[in-house]
């Protein structure tokens, strides 16, 4: 059986399965199952699949079909959300809501939890059912989106023209955690991190990058750690490095917010974030911090602080030296640029060869 989809033309359904399985990174473990099974198929017969999987001859041709209906993307068989269209809405009793009002008016800080007892004797008092108390918090949610109880928010007296300023506190943003994903090949996870150098009041920051597979690094000196100058610093690595980068990780800092996010979020990058105060999950780059301030920062210092731009082309030429020269340990005492070479097929390395034609 041939498969029509975006890599039209390869034969096998089983290296193809290989192949997005390796390079799909929102895939479902039932949708590599099935995956499995469809290129099980198409290898040994109908019936050899239904003798060797429990599955349904229908379930197959459904199967088959989505694939067809999604250009061959195994997306497609991944889990729909089984959640129903129209979902029950919350009623409660306006005497409730307007209870509720009041009492946060009054008392401003009294939560779900002092107002369930007092909720419950003016329920009784006026013969309605009373509410638990996790329906009041969500009622609470619910009236400050309306804007009829206050939300929280700091007060804040401006310097400058004497007004008071508020500030309503920020929600959370959630967080992606890298938890146990392990890159397969170059480009899949690069970890991102600042040094900050402080001598005679003066700060000097270098933004450090290293790829997980091949040890590919970069680096850049800045004045200051702005997102402004994370976002400057990861164009920079994007047009140097030979590779696509899908996914980075990253700890807190301020840097890599506002720009540097938007950034990401744009050429659709995923980030992942350490936990607070945990830099072993930031292990390669906190070795690779190491590294280049034992053999390149250290004996720089005074040009790290007195001409940046000076210390940035010396940088680049260590950096250099570094990914095509330096042997490394965890490469087989390889640079990390004959590492990527080594591992290109015949087909990808012959596009490497410069045109002498000229």
């Amino acid at each position: 059986m041939q498969i029509h989809c975006k890599y039209a033309g390869v034969k096998g359904f089983i290296n193809l399965y290989e192949y997005a399985l390796r390079y799909s990174y929102m895939i479902t473990d039932k949708a590599k199952f099935k995956a499995k099974v469809l290129s099980f198929r198409a290898k040994h017969g109908l019936e050899a699949t239904l003798d060797a999987f429990p599955v349904k001859r229908s379930t197959l041709f459904l199967w088959k079909k989505k694939l067809t209906d999604n250009q061959g993307k195994l997306e497609a068989l991944n889990d729909k959300s089984k959640s129903p269209h129209r979902k029950r809405q919350r009623i409660t009793s306006k005497r409730i809501e307007q209870f509720i009002v009041a009492q946060r008016t009054e008392h401003p800080g009294l939560g779900k939890d002092k107002l369930k007892p007092l909720l419950n004797d003016y329920c009784l008092k006026e013969n309605i059912i009373s509410v638990s108390e996790s329906t009041i918090g969500r009622v609470i949610g619910d009236l400050k989106e309306k804007g009829l109880i206050l939300s929280n928010a700091k007060v804040y007296l401006s310097g400058k023209t004497g007004r008071l300023i508020v500030r309503k506190p920020s929600k959370k943003r959630k967080k992606i955690r890298r938890k146990n994903y392990q890159p397969i090949k170059a480009g899949d996870l690069l970890q991102i991190d600042t040094i900050e150098k402080f001598i005679n009041g003066v700060r000097r920051y270098i933004i450090t990058a290293i790829d997980l597979k091949s040890d590919f690094a970069f680096a850049y000196g800045y004045s200051t750690a702005s997102s402004l100058n994370a976002k400057d610093f990861f164009e920079k690595l994007t047009n140097i490095a030979p590779f696509e980068i899908a996914r980075i990780q990253t700890d807190n800092g301020s840097e890599f917010e506002k720009y540097f996010r938007e950034h990401l979020a744009q050429e659709k990058i995923i980030h992942f974030h350490n936990y607070p105060k945990c830099p072993k999950m930031n292990a390669y780059i906190e070795r690779f911090n190491r590294t280049i301030q034992e053999e390149f920062i250290n004996w720089q210092r005074e040009l790290l602080f007195s001409s940046l731009e000076r210390f940035n082309r010396k940088l680049i030429d260590w950096l250099l030296w570094y990914n095509t020269k330096r042997p490394h340990w965890s490469l087989g005492l390889k640079s990390p640029l004959q590492y990527l070479v080594d591992k290109l097929t015949p087909e990808k390395s012959n596009m490497l060869w410069t045109d002498t034609d000229y």
